[in-house]
């Protein structure tokens, strides 16, 4: 059975990745592929949509990778996991943003690296950091999500959230979660200090467990 991956709760997030992503290709030159033509390559298990993603998507997927992982053989591998992991789930999924469809993928893989790399340490870089302040909020998939469609249910809730936030609030919430971003990064790009950021991530986990209440989850 096919149908159309939205990403859930990147949803709002795929506004900063398609602007993100953007910045990875050549100045704005035309791709020789664009996504609707890659899609369609894989749809029809043609392998050249492997080769036709990796060109227009490894810059991108590298930073992400890279700023979970920072080491160039686990960004290797972790990308050629990336490029298997879109062979095997295109079809049946088919990505309504395909730069926010590979990010996802490539972000989640990383995480998975990062965990089995650093299985009973704590590291105490950005990563564990990041990974840390999201429990407050993370338990919640553990405690509530029981089928695919609770999954979703929560992830449409959080997105109710962060498409609530000004945009300001939900690019910091998105360099901070899903890229990682350590800080004093977000601090440089949006010209604030530390010590702000810090207590605008604090309240906006605090108020993203109020909403997630209200909507019937127990934290």
């Amino acid at each position: 059975m096919h149908y159309k991956e939205s990403g859930g709760v990147d949803l709002q997030w795929q506004k900063e990745e398609k602007m993100a992503e953007s910045s990875y290709n050549s100045k704005g030159e035309q791709m020789a592929w664009d996504d609707r033509e890659i899609i369609a390559q894989f749809l029809c298990r043609d392998e050249a949509a492997i080769k036709n993603a990796a060109d227009k998507y490894e810059r991108y997927c590298s930073s992400i990778a890279y700023r979970i992982l920072g080491n160039g053989e686990d960004v290797r591998e972790c990308l050629n996991d990336t490029w298997l992991k879109l062979w095997e789930s295109i079809p049946p999924t088919v990505p309504e943003i395909l730069s926010a469809y590979v990010g996802k993928i490539t972000r989640n893989l990383a995480i998975n690296r990062y965990d089995h790399l650093h299985a009973g340490k704590r590291c105490g870089d950005s990563v564990d950091q990041s990974l840390e302040e999201l429990k407050e909020c993370a338990s919640l998939a553990h405690d509530n999500v029981r089928e695919e469609m609770d999954r979703r249910d929560l992830e449409e809730a959080i997105n109710r959230y962060l498409d609530g936030l000004p945009s300001k609030k939900r690019q910091i919430f998105v360099r901070r979660y899903f890229y990682l971003d350590e800080i004093y990064q977000i601090a440089e790009h949006f010209h604030m200090t530390e010590s702000a950021v810090k207590v605008g991530l604090h309240r906006m986990r605090k108020s993203l467990k109020i909403h997630l209440l209200k909507e019937g989850y127990h934290i």
